[in-house]
């Protein structure tokens, strides 16, 4: 293939990653392909982290830092100062980088929440909402609503996303001003807050055998070089679900997040739009180090 005027070689297009569906590599590289102007804007200027399935959803996967010693020349390279091996991560800053990455198996998107021009001020915060059986989605939504409340109260702009798995992802954008322990411990502060108002609901217990059906509120992803899944991102589940941006009126409803997958995601944005174009109303995170700190 010929991209950004970049010869690229794929292969085994026609392997199936998605046994269920019968979702091939071919069709995830379409995916991506058609994707590529909502999903680059968000990542191209992080370092990257693969998470390869070279056998598909059901076979091993493992998580590769490291940019692979054969990338063409024309990958974007970062070497992180503060890696004490000295990792240099791959940069997706192109459409030619991103079919290079897919082409390797990986079918999610993972990149840091800075940049290389300022690696150690991230970009946005993440409130991570994950289920403790036997509360699921329908109690993440609940909290996603209070945590929208208090959000809304400060005036401050966020997206919510399904994670495209069981949970819910609140994230916001931020001026490039303040540390990864500075927002850390804001998100921390909000979450310690709304844990203190709803405490039969939402847990903070990092173990899961003490979290008791609740909502754990995440708030350690808000670290250096931590990353999940990205807006738009595939996730290795059976119907090949999309973390996907909502509308306001779909976390209010409750809507179900299993209905977006990589088959009908496009459809969804022509129809709805581009709901990921919030991030870029950068926010200043002094408000909620003012409050909750």
């Amino acid at each position: 293939m010929k991209v950004d005027g970049h010869i690229l070689s794929v292969s085994h297009l026609t392997k199936v990653y998605f046994p269920e569906i019968g979702l091939t590599k071919g069709e995830i590289l379409k995916y991506y392909t058609d994707m590529a102007p909502y999903i680059l804007p968000h990542i191209a200027r992080s370092p990257f982290v693969m998470v390869r399935f070279p056998e598909g959803i059901h076979g091993e996967f493992f998580y590769q830092k490291e940019c692979p010693a054969q990338a063409p020349e024309w990958v974007t390279r970062f070497e992180d100062p503060f890696s004490q091996s000295g990792l240099t991560y791959v940069v997706c800053d192109q459409l030619s980088t991103l079919m290079y990455l897919i082409n390797l198996g990986c079918i999610e998107i993972h990149a840091w929440a800075s940049t290389i021009d300022y690696p150690d001020r991230p970009e946005w915060a993440v409130f991570d909402l994950d289920p403790d059986p036997p509360s699921g989605i329908t109690e993440a939504y609940q909290v996603a609503r209070w945590l929208g409340e208090i959000l809304n109260e400060l005036k401050i702009n966020f997206l919510v996303k399904t994670s495209g798995s069981k949970g819910i992802h609140i994230l916001v954008p931020l001026i490039p001003q303040f540390s990864y322990e500075e927002v850390q411990r804001g998100v921390e502060g909000v979450c310690r807050f709304l844990l203190r108002q709803r405490p039969e609901a939402c847990t903070l217990e990092r173990s899961i055998l003490k979290r008791e059906g609740k909502i754990y509120l995440d708030y350690i992803q808000n670290g250096r070089g931590r990353t999940m899944a990205g807006i738009y991102s595939i996730r290795p589940t059976i119907q090949g679900q999309v973390s996907t941006p909502l509308l306001r009126e779909e976390v209010l409803a409750g809507e179900d997040p299993s209905q977006f997958t990589v088959r009908n995601l496009k459809k969804r944005i022509d129809k709805v739009g581009d709901l990921s174009r919030i991030m870029k109303e950068k926010m200043d995170f002094n408000k909620i180090l003012h409050y909750f700190t």
